[in-house]
């Protein structure tokens, strides 16, 4: 056989391995367990950290303060330095909306040592910490909840020590309005759920162990064995990192597609796009040289090759790429589909993926090199140069 339909080949066994033995991370299926009401509803402080979120602010805080929720819950929003007037619009909306109480915390900028989401989570957390809940509900500032949202997720954690859950979270539907959004967003959490397949997180013992960062209901027992946040103080992308600390303490943890929690952040352009997954994606590798290069070899043989050897095969008359490469691209296509039919997107962007795959490779690259220009995440005019794990205590 030709080098090219030796690369095509491979290509293809990277493809049947991913669509069997992954995981089944291409399914869409797992959504929150089913559970009977409790007998009592436990109590409930919701934890929101803001930074400059006045746009997107009267669309997502509004639903938290209308939540039905049987038992007591109150919200905290942390107003994280922000220059906009998120604090004073909060307590607008609260005044206006009226629904479960707001308290608003305004902390300083971060101490050195610590990211400023987490540095928001913490004094957020140590002001709910005051009544004493039973549950944190851990909510982007961009997150829009269905009115019985946080019913369902309480009752999907189920009892402490009785097959209940420590941390529950789903993964918020993200905008998807833009052509640059319908190109990009459904990829991204496609990327994710290959990375950490959802039904080996939630499998008993998984090694597999992610969250989304945008709709956390954490056990406040759980928080406190785990010692978060002070424990991943440092973590850039700290949703990985909480999930990983509380199964460290014995925590059981769930992960899943949310279908009544949904991002109101809008990402027009493909600039918006761009920096929100640069600013974390070379800390997903660790800043390791060697893992980007893996990477990037990675992406090139399992996204770009299938079109590549499926055109040049013809090209070149050779039947054996051609035909390879093209069962390879319809294979990845095949397993993008039910992603856009979750996103409720025309299933003829499948094909597209492995444009949308070079694009996150290129993204990916921008920030290594910017971690090594000194600039590392930049998020709302904080720069984090040498992001990592916080050390164990």
């Amino acid at each position: 056989m030709s080098a090219l339909a030796w690369i095509a080949v491979g290509s293809l066994t990277v493809w049947v391995w991913l669509l069997l033995g992954q995981g089944f991370f291409w399914r869409t299926d797992q959504r929150l367990p089913e559970r009977g009401e409790p007998a009592r509803w436990p109590s409930v402080a919701v934890v929101v950290p803001a930074r400059d979120e006045a746009d997107v602010l009267p669309l997502s805080l509004p639903s938290l303060l209308a939540q039905d929720y049987p038992g007591d819950a109150e919200v905290f929003l942390v107003d994280d330095c922000s220059g906009d007037g998120t604090g004073e619009l909060a307590r607008t909306l609260s005044d206006r909306c009226g629904g479960l109480p707001l308290t608003v915390v305004t902390p300083g900028e971060p101490e050195p040592g610590w990211t400023g989401k987490l540095w928001a989570l913490r004094h957020g957390m140590a002001r709910a910490g005051q009544r004493k809940p039973e549950f944190l509900l851990l909510t982007d500032a961009d997150i829009a909840h269905e009115a019985d949202s946080l019913r369902e997720l309480v009752a999907a954690a189920g009892t402490e020590g009785a097959g209940g859950f420590d941390l529950v979270s789903q993964m918020a539907r993200l905008r998807v309005t833009s052509t640059w959004e319908r190109l990009v967003v459904p990829a991204f959490v496609y990327f994710f759920g290959q990375l950490y397949p959802f039904r080996r997180v939630n499998a008993a013992g998984s090694r597999t162990t992610a969250a989304a960062g945008g709709c956390v209901l954490l056990r406040a027992g759980a928080a406190e064995r785990a010692r978060i946040p002070e424990s991943i103080r440092q973590a850039v992308i700290d949703d990985v990192s909480l999930a990983r600390a509380v199964r460290r303490s014995g925590g059981r943890i769930w992960l899943g597609l949310a279908d009544r929690v949904d991002s109101v952040r809008p990402y027009p352009c493909l600039t918006d796009l761009w920096r929100m997954v640069s600013r974390s994606a070379y800390a997903q590798l660790r800043h390791s040289p060697v893992l980007l290069a893996g990477t990037v070899l990675g992406l090139g043989l399992v996204y770009v090759a299938p079109p590549v050897t499926l055109f040049a095969g013809l090209t070149a008359g050779d039947p054996v790429a051609a035909s390879a490469g093209g069962v390879a691209w319809a294979v990845m296509a095949g397993t993008y589909m039910p992603m856009l039919g979750y996103y409720r997107q025309s299933l003829w962007l499948a094909p597209l993926l492995p444009f949308t795959a070079v694009l996150y490779l290129l993204m990916t690259v921008d920030s290594a090199v910017q971690h090594h220009r000194g600039r590392g995440a930049a998020w709302k005019g904080r720069t984090y140069a040498r992001p990592e794990a916080a050390p164990e205590a």
